[in-house]
């Protein structure tokens, strides 16, 4: 029996005594990752827990929310308000989307980990607590003092850290995972940047294990994981729900590393189950090896989406495409290219008008938008998906900076919490804050020389405008070939070359990489470069059929020796169907393969990659989606279901207090804390012509996130 039962491990959601689903244990393993061209692929410790009083399976320490994704299960209940599917949206704590009922308790899926036994239940309605019969615990809270406390163990926080720790200057670090890193530890592709200061070339999770263990191993800085900041009191006191327990911090100054968290976007369907942020797909992709979709169509042309698209396809996921509403995508060319050269198409001067389906998403419907963003009827476009990633840009998490100051407490900012921009630059200007607070504590250290300020702003500049791409003109021996269209800051081929062969074109870091000559073919520049944009043509063998180096990391879907490859063009423009002579990864390419092809002559410097996905997988849908342009139905508040026609009603009556329209619709009062839906009221006060001075924000809360009152009845003190 005992292969029955492995095979029998299902579970039951049943909704009014409705339909019942039955998901094997087949179907866990489904829906992970078992391969993977850069992430270890480990085997980990199952563990039982009850969905809806059925048994199912997650690996050990794994958050709710991926454990049910693995198990098939997106929706994790249905909104008191008007039966709406609930599931994830942030996959960080920020919003309350994703919450179930564990253990008699409501708690956020994504932050909480599945135990042995646990007894998880979705949430239909309004959760009812469950009665208290003892007596509840009450104990002192404790107390502690500190030279620095750091908000956010991310790249600004940890290089910030490591700084204070080599200046003995005591300090407290806290994040809010299980894992230091922040966002580092999404990320599988190599970084841009400064090798010297930030290390680029180097794969972003391999940073973050790389600053979080010099940090964890450190003599003056005490680091607390699982550990959320609630408040910063005007006493000058941080309250932080550490492991769950209540304490009370008091630092001379404060460093806020705690990121950003996402935009939300308005849009008919912008709620339904399948609809959620980069964050949370890279989250369920990149750290828990979830595989939480088949086809995924991506909102937004900045260098998170298109990182997220490349994400997918590592993860063996199709991307049916991505919608930029400019003319232009905002990443960088060479992430654009490369999804591109994939065979992802992309649709600039494009906007979303709906996500498609009854509970969860079933397509999406996309249409051009004039220079005024406004839709051009008739250019409606429909595609079949299962998820609709919203990256659509990033709010700094500033609200500590903003207690600090209030309560009198000197208090610094870097990161994404202080300006958005990468997190190469993050954690040079981290390095910069975590000096400028030494001075703090120690007047006669070293002035941060002027050079570094320069630096820091090189890079987080924006990229150039694209130029033409100039290939080397001979025809004799080996040689690269940058296909790198505009200026970033990014160094690492002009670094690594052995033989000095290739030089920046202007500035050190973010100038044009430019070959000079003198190539011995060691394929360094190739490997290391994070667009993948180098490739190295070999004209030695054979100069009518010279061979043609590529980088590749997308080998799920492999290449054998011998088949033929559609070849493509830096745009990913077909060049040809040509001969692969081989692929493998080795020990200094860092897990990056080199594939080697049997090109033409005229192709041969021109070829950059070739297409893994099939079109098939991006054709439009034939039947037609109603769409009636009227945008009152989207939802602002995702917590509180308030839709957009009910805030631009009262805003017409001329009310401009988020307050009144908070007390009248409820919008903002939901548990996240109007941290999704300020935004985009503030939007629609915008388009009704209110001056921004016009305008009255909400009054902020006094703590972060929700927190259980008996934990401030309970410091763990005797």
């Amino acid at each position: 029996m005992e292969w029955f039962n492995h095979l029998i491990r299902s579970w039951i959601i049943s909704k009014n005594n409705g339909l019942k689903i039955i998901v094997t244990g087949d179907d866990m393993t489904k829906n992970r990752i078992e391969k993977h061209p850069v992430l270890l692929i480990q085997e980990k410790e199952e563990v039982s827990f009850y969905w809806n009083k059925e048994k199912i399976f997650a690996k050990k320490n794994e958050v709710i929310s991926s454990a049910l994704f693995a198990n098939g299960i997106k929706i994790f209940g249905h909104h008191h308000k008007d039966d709406s599917a609930q599931g994830i949206f942030c996959a960080n704590g920020q919003c309350a989307k994703c919450t179930v009922i564990a253990n008699g308790i409501p708690v956020k899926a994504c932050m909480t980990q599945v135990q042995e036994n646990m007894f998880v239940e979705s949430v239909e309605g309004l959760p009812k607590l469950p009665d208290v019969e003892e007596q509840p615990k009450i104990s002192d809270i404790e107390s502690i003092e500190t030279d620095v406390l750091v908000i956010g163990g991310g790249p600004a926080g940890l290089s910030a850290s490591i700084q204070l720790n080599d200046n003995k200057i005591k300090t407290i670090l806290i994040d809010d995972k299980d894992k230091l890193g922040g966002k580092l530890v999404l990320q599988t592709h190599k970084f841009f940047g400064s090798v010297e200061d930030s290390h680029a070339g180097m794969r972003g999770m391999d940073i973050g294990s790389m600053l979080a263990e010099e940090v964890e191993q450190s003599d003056h800085i005490e680091v607390w994981k699982n550990s959320t900041a609630l408040y910063v009191f005007d006493d000058k006191k941080v309250g932080i729900l550490k492991d769950g327990v209540y304490k009370l911090v008091t630092p001379k100054i404060i460093l806020n590393a705690a990121g950003a968290r996402e935009k939300f976007l308005r849009f008919k369907g912008n709620s339904l189950s399948g609809v959620y942020g980069a964050g949370a797909f890279q989250t369920l992709v990149n750290r828990d090896l979830v595989k939480p979709t088949e086809k995924l169509f991506i909102i937004g042309g900045g260098n998170v989406g298109i990182i997220a698209g490349y994400h997918a396809l590592q993860a063996g996921i199709n991307v049916v495409g991505l919608a930029e509403a400019l003319p232009q995508c905002g990443g960088y060319k060479v992430h654009e290219d490369k999804l591109k050269r994939l065979g992802v198409p992309i649709y600039t001067s494009h906007s979303v008008l709906s996500a498609n389906g009854d509970e969860s998403v079933s397509s999406v419907t996309i249409a051009e938008v004039d220079e005024n963003f406004q839709t051009i009827d008739g250019t409606e476009k429909t595609y079949e998906c299962d998820t609709v990633l919203i990256a659509v840009g990033l709010e700094s998490v500033a609200e500590f900076t903003d207690e600090a100051e209030s309560a009198g407490i000197k208090v610094f900012a870097a990161g994404d919490a202080s300006e958005i921009a990468e997190a190469s630059s993050a954690m040079f200007n981290g390095k910069i804050a975590g000096l400028k607070i030494v001075k703090e504590f120690i007047k006669d250290a070293k002035e941060i020389p002027e050079a570094w300020y320069t630096k820091a702003d090189i890079l987080k500049s924006h990229p150039g405008k694209p130029e033409k791409i100039v290939a080397f003109e001979g025809e004799e021996g080996i040689f690269p070939v940058i296909h790198c269209k505009q200026e970033i800051p990014c160094n690492p081929c002009s670094t690594v070359c052995p033989e000095g062969a290739i030089v920046m074109d202007g500035d050190p870091i973010k100038g044009r990489p430019k070959y000079t000559g003198g190539c011995e073919g060691c394929l360094k520049c190739l490997t290391i470069c994070p667009g993948l944009a180098i490739t190295l043509v070999d004209y030695r063998k054979d100069k009518e059929n010279p061979t043609v180096f590529l980088p590749y990391e997308v080998y799920n879907f492999s290449v054998k020796k011998g088949e033929a490859v559609e070849c493509v063009d830096v745009d990913g423009n077909k060049l040809g169907n040509f001969e692969v002579l081989g692929a493998k990864a080795t020990k200094e390419s860092d897990r990056t393969q080199i594939v080697r092809i049997k090109a033409s002559k005229e192709a041969a410097k021109k070829i950059v990659g070739f297409k893994v996905q099939e079109k098939e997988i991006s054709e439009q849908i034939t039947e037609k989606i109603p769409h009636d342009h009227i945008h009152d139905d989207e939802i602002i508040c995702l917590c509180e279901r308030v839709t957009a026609g009910e805030i631009r009603d009262l805003v017409r009556k001329g009310v401009t207090d988020m307050n009144q329209i908070k007390a009248i619709t409820r919008a903002g009062m939901g548990p996240c804390g109007y941290k999704t839906c300020e935004n985009l009221m503030k939007q629609i006060l915008w388009a009704e012509k209110i001056a921004q001075e016009d305008m009255v924000l909400n009054v902020r809360r006094p703590l972060y996130i929700e927190v259980p009152l008996g934990k401030f009845a309970n410091g763990g003190q005797k």
